[in-house]
């Protein structure tokens, strides 16, 4: 009769996620959501939480969907080791968990990675009275399939229109971290998801009146509406963004007094442009027009609005400030902002 042996050693073809694996369990992270995540199914040979982590791990490992766990996570033990699983739930089986998960375990989810983000995110601890916070808020739309959840036609800049979602994303990119990620329709663009984007983003970081006094928000011409701006500088923030209407743009460059030829781009030129006052919600608003040309000939014009310290360069802007604090009008201003 032969002795049949356990092997204590056990080999990865993905062993830099193995070693992510140990990490993953020292920090303790699905103990908070173990905690937090409730889903209402019984258990047979694995929890639900189990399972969630045999999908979290197949999502780390590449899958495309869920019916890769049995040949990226089942048949490797040593990663699900790695992980502290000493085995892997069938891919069905994992499908049918997330199946029950209702609306109110996904906020039960979001209520658990705030906590996870909170306790280890560098953004969360940034020092306001040191320097303004910086928060870039836009969209990535992700092509799919018609019969997936939530998708639907709509514009995609890569690829026109088409069936997918639209990805909204809040960063703080001093700290290359996601601070905020939710998943929208795909008809669904900045103008509709800049203020629940925002709002998640206030509750993540928990920001005070005084901490969003001290917070950029900055975004591209789709949050770029009077109604949207308005609505952060109600909020208490600092704004930069483009103006979503090329209209107001080209009216707001015939305000125009004098133009500046831009030294980083030959043939563009930026000027501040004229805003009339209660057109926003504070006064403190600048705006500066921007012209060029295409290849064609056409003239083309943008507008960027932002406060007295809303800019790119949040350190530098307060180096070309005037002695009442806002930025300079000068060649050197622009050129910071821009």
């Amino acid at each position: 009769m032969t002795n049949k042996t356990t092997p204590t050693q056990h080999f990865s073809p993905r062993a830099m996620l193995a070693a992510f694996g140990t990490k993953v369990r020292s920090l303790k992270l699905f103990d908070t959501v173990a905690e937090h995540v409730h889903i209402n199914q019984k258990t047979v040979h694995h929890t639900p939480i189990e399972k969630l982590t045999d999908a979290f791990i197949a999502i780390l490992s590449g899958a495309h969907g869920l019916c890769e766990i049995n040949t990226r996570v089942r048949a490797d033990k040593a990663l699900q080791r790695a992980f502290g699983r000493t085995s892997c739930a069938e891919q069905s089986v994992v499908q049918e968990t997330l199946d029950a998960c209702t609306a109110e375990n996904v906020r039960q989810m979001e209520r658990a990675i705030d906590i996870i983000f909170r306790t280890h995110s560098r953004a969360f601890g940034h020092n306001y009275e040191k320097a303004l916070h910086l928060l870039d808020a836009d969209m990535t739309g992700l092509p799919c399939g018609a019969k997936a959840e939530s998708a639907t036609k709509g514009y995609f800049s890569s690829q026109g229109i088409r069936t997918g979602r639209q990805q909204g994303r809040v960063v703080a990119p001093h700290y290359d971290e996601v601070v905020v990620d939710r998943l929208f329709a795909g008809h669904v663009q900045l103008t509709t998801a800049l203020q629940p984007l925002i709002e998640a983003t206030e509750q993540t970081l928990e920001l005070t009146a005084a901490q969003r006094a001290r917070t950029v928000i900055r975004m591209d011409a789709g949050g770029g509406s009077l109604d949207d701006i308005n609505w952060l500088l109600q909020r208490g923030y600092h704004v930069h963004g483009k103006d979503i209407s090329t209209k107001r743009a080209e009216h707001f460059a015939l305000s125009v007094v004098q133009w500046h030829d831009d030294p980083r781009r030959q043939g563009r030129q930026m000027g501040w442009a004229l805003v009339k006052p209660g057109q926003y919600a504070r006064d403190d608003i600048r705006r500066i027009a921007l012209r060029w040309r295409k290849k064609n000939g056409q003239r083309c014009t943008a507008s960027v609005a932002l406060d007295a310290w809303a800019c790119c360069g949040v350190h530098a802007v307060r180096k070309a400030a005037g002695a009442d604090g806002r930025p300079a009008g000068s060649t050197g201003g622009l050129r910071t902002i821009v």
